[in-house]
């Protein structure tokens, strides 16, 4: 297939590409290497081929999160979620509430990570504690930086991220390729048991009596699920209303400090301009008492020379 006028691969090319990346990436790690020289061999002669050849094994820390993704994704899409409202939301809180967010989406992280441990060891690769770290600093890039959080739900990551969400992260060079950014890769099917028996359906005479049970415990399970939601709801617009309540008085503060700043800044200028005219009038009444001196001291000197006569 060849590749489009402006040098790019064609629409058709680059979604040939992401998925057969997305297979690549979701290889154990030992086997990336020999499986992506395996498809630029077979894609020899089209534009693919080079193209292919120039993805980039994942660090393992990468890897790690790209596994996850797959494996885990309800989990990530659930991390992701949290961030971007968390990215929202801190912006009208207070320096308190923004420390104690810091520590909730670290425990997040923290939790998330020790399950992509757990992840890892099932598919043959423990985890040291310095890829752990990175594993937790790109979750927590993740939440804090919107781009971030696109890399990794790519599940094309070839770097772990980094981001204190103040600072642009060059997401573009942490991807397989550019185009994964956007891109989401696909959850990973559930094996099936290794050696299931083959089942043979028998009527079950009480099926109905048993089916109308199941539905009795899913409709008390849905209303105690919907009950500690609204629960749940009513905390949080109680402590939204607070927060509300608070930035009003911060801002009325901040009005205060304003307008009493704005009085200082006035009377500031009206002591400079008093004080320019302060000195003036001390420069003159200086030079006045000057003159009178010097006459005083000549007035002295000629009545010395009257006396000495």
């Amino acid at each position: 297939m060849s590749p489009d006028p402006a040098g790019d691969g064609s629409d058709e090319e680059t979604e040939q590409l992401l998925a057969l990346a997305e297979r690549l990436y979701g290889l154990p790690l030992p086997d990336f290497t020999p499986a992506r020289d395996e498809l630029a061999k077979r894609h020899k002669g089209t534009p693919l081929a080079a193209r292919l050849k120039a993805l980039r094994k994942p660090a393992t820390a990468a890897w790690v999160v790209d596994l996850l993704v797959r494996h885990e994704t309800e989990q990530v899409e659930q991390v992701l979620a949290v961030g971007a409202a968390l990215r929202s939301a801190q912006e009208s809180m207070s320096a308190d509430d923004l420390r104690a967010l810091t520590k909730q989406r670290r425990q997040l992280t923290a939790a998330v990570t020790t399950t992509a441990r757990g992840l890892a060891r099932e598919h043959g690769l423990k985890v040291t504690a310095s890829v752990a770290d990175q594993v937790e600093a790109t979750l927590t890039a993740a939440m804090v930086d919107a781009e971030c959080a696109r890399a990794v739900r790519s599940g094309l990551l070839v770097a772990p991220l980094a981001s204190t969400g103040v600072d642009e992260v060059d997401v573009a060079a942490a991807v397989a390729l550019a185009e994964a950014l956007g891109f989401e890769a696909a959850p990973a099917p559930q094996a099936e048991p290794a050696g299931r028996p083959a089942l043979t359906v028998v009527p079950d005479p009480e099926a109905d009596a048993k089916a109308r049970r199941a539905a009795e415990d899913a409709l008390a399970e849905a209303d105690s699920g919907l009950a500690d939601a609204e629960e749940s709801l009513a905390e949080v617009q109680s402590e939204v209303g607070e927060l509300e309540a608070r930035a009003l008085e911060l801002q009325a503060e901040i009005d205060e400090l304003k307008r009493r700043l704005a009085e200082l800044e006035s009377d500031a200028d009206d002591v400079d301009d008093a004080l320019e005219e302060a000195e003036a009038a001390r420069d003159e009444a200086q030079a006045a008492r000057d003159e009178a001196r010097a006459a005083r001291d000549e007035a002295a000197r000629a009545m010395e020379r009257l006396s000495a006569r």
